[in-house]
């Protein structure tokens, strides 16, 4: 739970104006619109996006209101609209966060739709029966209103300010969007007493930056003894001070921000983007000793395992003690025994699909009704695994799709999942997890595999960084028996194995779609298949690869008086297209865990046909050992053709600065997986 903090009473009245960050000219005024940005003209460079930002503008600091200072976050954005697609940019969600009595306020909302009617502008003003509230946690609530007479061609804006009194909750700044922004810009001004930590992401330059010192006045006025210290010192009676303190204002801007690019393989999208964060470090107030709020691992550590619905739901699994009593007489082997712990989690308490560090309440809750958020199923497995004599710990970590966790900043708000640890006695690692039933004991999902994850211990001297890294691959052997007709057509027998986390995928699909709807979307991508037979084994083995076999026909279209057959074999089981379809790109490429893909083909030829010429074979590798292609075309015997093409990427994430060459690898190994075999009739 974040940390509220409150100012002392004592101090009756301040002033603190950021007025040297103010004085500086705004690059917007709402309601001050160019006519020309109603026209064409100025957006023919932006044909591809659905709309622009023409500029968006935002500043934070310091009021003093009511005996206590205040955030005050103020906001002005215009958005040129081009396409229906760009519509959903007129819906706007401003987060506001609430604790106790105390919540974060929206004032001054305000909002104009401009529309170029007949030569003239006409202007539609945001009224109430377009703003919603709605509630996203039990702690923040959403504030949403969507601007009226949208078109395309319209020009939004929308201006608002809010109010908090929570100052570790420093709004941050996001400078990029899905959409080009033309200019986006952020000011803040922090008084000398509180200290905040920054922290810039991104891949783009700042256009502007600065950084100022000023001043501003303060009146302190104590009402008899003070006894909470602060701003004000200890004295016996009332009295008014004058003081000035230092401000320090600063100004970030970027310009012609390009629009954030959704890419193959990669985590969230606030991984990647251009933003600003804040967290609060400290205060220190006159007379005052340095007081740190900023997060450490010791306070969190302390937080978790102190709380109702974390640490305290560990010790409570008395409801499970005979059955684990059982498993341990059962199973004396450490690991052998928490893969059975885990199983009777999973067999009584399913994942529902919710994260949280937190339970729902008590476990036995959870386990009653069969179902649960992760915390409700991981938090009981640790707590069965130490009634069963393991000792097993809390592993915080942060899904792919929730983002990367910065471990020089201790934020409990950066992790969303909570799973299982154990030492080992050789001194290995066991992560465990009871969420997916589709995956072996000691494998975490692939929604976890997200750099590291961070260990809550009872002496938090003990707590440490766990890499997340996969103790699987995705794997899949496919091996094709085909026979190539005299008349073009083709028929074959297709076994596949499916390993790691690959066969937890297919495994999650035969049960979402069933076994006769997944055959027939096996038909679906080729041109005139039909599957007559397909068979499913090893289904619930999830410690070994799931296997298809399956027969499949295909008529042809070729005119075999020709004589000359053009196939490519490989063409029918990989795709066509490139998944990296850019000639850059500024981020990693994050496939979660390394790749294997093996497929071998026997082509069976028509009597009196021939392969006209073997082609040749290829062996392709990425630099530093990054991954190999292998290719080639046999001929064992008369009629006969075998093809084998392998693919390794042996590691699970790649670097910006390697996606050349994995983008030119993946070029090579589709043109040569879709090498025409020329096949023709023997002289």
């Amino acid at each position: 739970m974040k940390q509220i903090l409150h100012l002392p009473v004592a101090v009756a009245a301040v002033l603190l104006s950021a007025a040297a960050a103010h004085a500086q000219t705004e690059p917007i005024k709402f309601g001050k619109i160019d006519p020309k940005d109603l026209t064409a003209a100025p957006f023919v460079a932006d044909s591809a996006a659905a709309a622009v930002v023409l500029c968006d503008f935002g500043r934070t600091g310091f009021n003093y209101v009511n005996n206590d200072f205040q955030l005050t976050s103020e906001r002005v954005t215009r958005i040129k609209i081009l396409k229906k697609a760009g519509f959903e940019h007129a819906t706007v969600e401003v987060p506001l966060y609430h604790h106790d009595t105390r919540t974060e306020k929206i004032t001054g909302l305000r909002g104009t739709t401009y529309n170029l009617v007949g030569g003239k502008v006409v202007a539609t003003k945001l009224d109430g029966a377009n703003m919603f509230v709605e509630e996203l946690t039990p702690n923040v609530r959403v504030r949403k209103f969507t601007l009226p007479d949208v078109r395309e061609g319209s020009v939004i804006e929308f201006t608002y300010a809010v109010t908090s009194d929570f100052f570790f909750n420093f709004q941050d700044w996001t400078f990029q969007r899905d959409i080009p922004v033309r200019w986006s810009e952020f000011r803040a001004s922090i008084p000398e007493y509180f200290k905040y930590q920054m922290l810039m992401q991104g891949y783009h330059a700042l256009a502007e930056q600065a950084q100022t010192e000023g001043t501003a006045q303060y009146t302190i006025y104590t009402a008899g003894r003070n006894t909470g210290g602060g701003m004000g010192t200890n004295r016996e009676g009332p009295s008014t001070d004058m003081a000035t303190s230092r401000m320090t204002n600063y100004r970030w801007a970027m310009k012609d921000v390009p629009a954030f690019r959704d890419e193959p393989y990669m985590t969230t999208a606030n991984d990647y983007l251009d933003r600003i964060s804040f967290q609060l470090a400290g205060m220190q107030f006159p007379g005052q000793g340095y007081q740190n709020v900023a997060g450490t691992w010791a306070k969190i550590d302390m937080e978790l395992l102190t709380s109702d619905n974390f640490g305290g739901q560990l010790g409570r699994t008395g409801f499970l003690k005979d059955q684990l009593k059982a498993l341990v007489a059962q199973h004396p082997d450490q690991t052998a025994r928490a893969a059975a712990v885990r199983q009777l989690v999973m067999s009584a308490v399913r994942y529902d699909g919710a994260n949280s560090l937190y339970s729902n309440g008590p476990l036995r809750k959870a386990y009653d009704a069969h179902h649960g958020n992760v915390a409700d199923v991981n938090l009981l497995l640790i707590a069965a695994l130490r009634e069963a004599e393991i000792p097993a710990n809390p592993l915080l970590l942060s899904t792919r799709s929730h983002g990367r966790v910065n471990q020089t900043q201790p934020l409990l708000e950066r992790f969303n999942y909570v799973a299982g640890h154990v030492a080992l006695p050789d001194g290995k690692d066991l992560l465990l997890d009871a969420t997916e039933p589709l995956l072996p004991c000691g494998v975490l999902p692939a929604r976890c595999l997200n750099g590291a994850g961070r260990l809550i211990m009872k002496n938090s001297n003990d707590g440490r960084w766990i890499d997340l890294a996969p103790s699987q691959r995705y794997v899949y052997y496919q091996q094709v028996a085909l026979t190539l007709d005299a008349q073009g057509g083709l028929s074959g027998k297709v076994h596949e194995e499916h390993g790691g986390y690959a066969g937890a995928d297919v495994r999650r699909e035969l049960a979402s779609l069933g076994e006769k709807k997944y055959a027939s979307e096996l038909a679906r991508p080729h041109s005139g298949w039909t599957v007559p037979k397909f068979a499913v084994a090893q289904r619930d083995a999830v410690d070994k690869p799931l296997a298809l076999d399956y027969e499949f026909t295909q008529a042809s279209d070729a005119d075999a008086s020709v004589g000359t057959f053009y196939l490519s074999p490989l063409r029918e089981f990989v795709g066509e297209q490139n998944p990296f379809r850019h000639d850059d790109r500024l981020f990693p490429v994050d496939f979660g865990a390394p790749k294997d893909e093996t497929r071998m083909i026997t082509l069976t030829l028509p009597a009196g046909y021939e392969l006209a010429e073997l082609p040749k074979p290829t062996v392709m590798d990425l630099p530093d050992g990054g991954g190999r292609f292998l290719y080639s075309v046999a001929s064992p015997s008369p009629g006969v053709v075998q093809l084998t093409s392998r693919l390794n990427l042996r590691k699970p994430a790649y670097a910006a600065a390697e996606y050349g060459n994995l983008r030119e690898f993946y070029r090579l190994m589709l043109e040569k997986q879709g090498e025409k075999l020329v096949i023709k009739k023997k002289a």
